[in-house]
């Protein structure tokens, strides 16, 4: 969980070889965010903001928040 919440964390790779094994990953990443925090119990298995990170569910749910910042710059990791 993060902050918690599910999320759906994406890492780009590049495999180029297999013997030797080579492997490339992409410095960025995706990670997506369930719009609810994370509940443990039965009466939360049908609430589909508190499991699923899927955009387009997430858009839906009335605690989502639009990003409006078109200048936001994406989280670097170090170098």
């Amino acid at each position: 969980m993060l902050n918690g919440r599910k999320y759906d964390l994406r890492l780009y790779v590049l495999v180029t070889s297999y013997d030797p094994l080579k492997i490339y990953l992409f410095k960025d990443g995706l990670v997506r965010l369930a719009t609810v925090p994370y509940i443990v119990n039965k009466s939360s298995l049908k609430q589909r903001f508190v499991h699923l990170t899927n955009y387009s569910v997430n858009k839906k749910a009335e605690q989502y928040v639009k990003n409006t910042n078109t200048d936001a710059i994406a989280c670097k990791g170090g170098d």
